[in-house]
């Protein structure tokens, strides 16, 4: 099987994280894309103005439940917290050595990834597809996949797209001061969201 796997916090889940798998999908010819929100240190289980690991969960479910080919994974939603990326993919590739891995993300990760753990052992785990963001021009997108082919040998799907510029945190924040977030999530998430007060400011 080819499997996209769309990693994150999720907190919340917006359009922007379906678009860019939904478009992995077609373009990558994946068999699935497993959604996989990442756990949370057991000291920051419960951080305020944050949605709890099964919130976060639920609100994945809820955003993808209509797609036949989105698949919510908790694998990394455990006791002991993070699990680096590398150990996740190297796991998954010694479960079914079959499969074809294939890790989704932004630009900005990208550009980040000398930051991330092991992030050669990443790179010869799976093939990275990765998203522009949201401004005229790919020049700099080009830049980052040309540095991790050649420092990590990393094999990159550059999508045909650009990456939607809305952010979890932009969201939150936007909750937490009484602002609609209607159609950057789906309709389901939002409902989720309002009817269990999540990142609303005390009062």
């Amino acid at each position: 099987m080819k499997i996209g796997i769309m990693g994150g916090t999720f907190d919340p889940i917006h359009i922007g994280h379906l678009i860019l798998g939904e478009t992995a999908y077609h373009e990558c010819g994946l068999d699935t894309v497993f959604f996989m929100p990442s756990g949370n240190p057991p000291h920051k289980r419960h951080r305020e103005g944050r949605a709890s690991d099964s919130q976060r969960r639920d609100m994945v479910s809820l955003a993808i439940r209509d797609n036949p080919h989105f698949t919510l994974s908790d694998r990394e939603m455990h006791s002991e917290g993070y699990t680096y990326t590398y150990q996740t993919l190297e796991a998954m590739r010694e479960e079914n050595p079959a499969d074809e891995l294939f890790f989704i993300l932004g630009e900005d990760s990208l550009a980040d990834f000398d930051k991330w753990r092991e992030p050669g052992r990443i790179c010869a785990a799976c093939t990275i597809v990765a998203a522009a963001r949201n401004t005229d021009g790919n020049d700099s997108l080009d830049a980052h996949i040309a540095y991790a082919e050649k420092k990590w040998n990393a094999r990159i799907h550059k999508m045909q797209t650009r990456n939607i510029d809305i952010s979890s945190n932009m969201l939150r924040d936007m909750i937490a001061c009484g602002r609609p977030v209607r159609y950057y999530v789906p309709e389901a998430v939002r409902d989720y969201i309002i009817t269990n007060g999540i990142y609303r400011k005390p009062v």
